[in-house]
């Protein structure tokens, strides 16, 4: 009987110079906690508190595609990086970073700045403007999903803000040719990095106060739910948001598009300008002739409303971590007591729990594990959604292994040994992508090794 073989080689880092990043050490990779890895088709960035690293793991001679970004941070409020994610359009693929003071920066494959923003302006009143996680999803509309949605979610200690992929790209599209129209007119257009991000175009986006049972750890915007019975409908969008905290192990909230409901966001939306015009004002007075002149300051972003729907408390266990299906349908959560809840985000239900992981991480993949035997034989035969079943890849440090279970109550497929400096990874959502493209390309998971420097995809059959 052969050997089962379950991970692919497909790519290496070990030809990159990452001593900066303490590469060379044992374990590297997963020791250091302020290391964040987001991972691309072919590219992979990795990130310290003050420097990113973008390599091209897939073509280890092309340098085009390599780059060395050392973020302007504040040096006098120790500002640093929290939070990685690419953000890949069909023509455009950018990086964006996340600041300890709420700063969202967007950073081209040159490691040149194409766009910054706070988008703290009024969390930072009420919690630290900490950017915990980028989080970059879609949904297609199916038999499923009724409406289609892509987003970028800014996720913050209790608050939660949430850009259109729509808004992004155009802005994207619209930076990239003012970068060509100048290299043809030889006349760059300089960028005051200093003025808190004003040159640069503002982004709108909705913003909602989750902070009712504590600071959250992480959260996510799960999809589109419908509006609340007893009221009245409308074209606005409901959105349905789970958090994991220290309070709560898990939170659920209903995020509402209208402004006008919220008491906190009409409160501050009043209060918090007349408190900056009061704060002018006074200054100008001091300080009449000596200051310049100098661009306005953004109007603070208003909260919009923000119900919630239940919750979990269960002390001292926490929430910890947090992974949310292609669909938005399930979430796994891992808590300090080393379990893994399987929530359902419809029914806001925990549906199936594992215990017995510490420190573990998940990440949801699909595996040819429906196959039929009888078009497998077929040479030209391409896989469709259909033969693919969703399915859990739990990684247990501890252990050193990772275990493949099937959704939602299916046994466990597979265990899979993997090094102890070892990290999963999966490709970020790509916007734009057509759910109907052939051939279909599954959700994968790919491993990669800290100390030898490889990558590995994990298989998606499982013979």
């Amino acid at each position: 009987m052969s050997k089962r073989i379950h991970t692919t080689d497909v790519g290496s880092i070990a030809f990159t110079d990452l001593s900066d990043l303490g590469a060379g050490k044992e374990n590297w990779l997963v020791n250091d906690t302020n290391l964040l890895c987001a991972l691309d088709t072919h590219s992979i960035a990795i990130a310290n508190r003050y420097l990113v690293f973008i390599i091209n793991w897939a073509d280890p001679d092309d340098t085009v595609l390599r780059a060395k970004i050392r973020p302007e941070l504040s040096p006098i409020e120790a500002e640093y990086i929290t939070a990685l994610e690419w953000l890949v359009f069909e023509d455009i693929r950018v990086v964006a970073i996340g600041t300890s003071k709420g700063y969202l920066l967007v950073y081209d494959l040159k490691g040149d700045l194409v766009h910054r923003q706070l988008c703290a302006y009024v969390s930072s009143l009420i919690h630290p403007g900490r950017i915990l996680k980028l989080r970059v999803r879609g949904t297609k509309r199916d038999l499923t999903q009724d409406t289609s949605s892509e987003e970028v979610c800014v996720v913050m200690p209790g608050v939660i803000a949430r850009f259109d992929g729509s808004d992004i790209q155009r802005m994207l599209h619209q930076q990239f040719y003012e970068t060509s129209s100048q290299f043809w007119d030889q006349k760059p257009k300089r960028r005051d990095i200093g003025d808190s991000g004003n040159s640069f175009e503002r982004l709108p986006y909705q913003l909602w106060n989750v902070s009712k049972y504590g600071p959250c750890a992480d959260a996510a915007i799960t999809g589109i739910m419908p509006p609340p019975l007893m009221e009245l409908q409308s074209s606005q969008r409901y959105y349905c948001a789970v958090t994991i905290g220290e309070d709560a192990v898990i939170s659920a909230f209903r995020l509402s598009e209208d402004r006008s409901r919220s008491l906190v966001g009409a409160i501050l939306s009043k209060v918090v300008p007349v408190t900056f015009s009061t704060i002018s004002s006074f200054s100008k007075m001091i300080w009449r002739s000596e200051q310049p002149a100098t661009k306005p300051e953004p109007k603070p972003q208003p909260f919009a409303r923000a119900t919630p729907l239940t919750c979990l408390k269960d002390h001292p266990r926490r929430g910890e971590r947090f992974t949310l299906s292609p669909s938005g349908t399930l979430a796994a959560i891992t808590d300090s007591l080393g379990r893994i809840l399987l929530l359902d985000t419809q029914a806001l239900v925990v549906v199936r729990l594992w215990k017995g992981y510490r420190d573990a991480s998940c990440v949801f993949m699909e595996m040819l594990a429906n196959k039929n035997s009888s078009t497998s034989s077929s040479v030209y035969y391409e896989p469709a959604k259909s033969d693919y079943c969703l399915c859990l890849a739990i990684h247990a440090p501890r252990k050193g292994i990772i275990e493949i279970w099937q959704m939602r109550t299916g046994s466990r497929l597979s265990t899979i040994k993997c090094a102890k400096g070892s990290k999963m990874l999966q490709p970020t959502y790509r916007f734009g992508s057509s759910m109907s493209s052939s051939p279909y390309v599954p959700l994968e998971v790919f491993l990669l090794n800290g100390d030898s420097g490889q990558l590995s995809v994990l298989n998606r059959s499982l013979n």
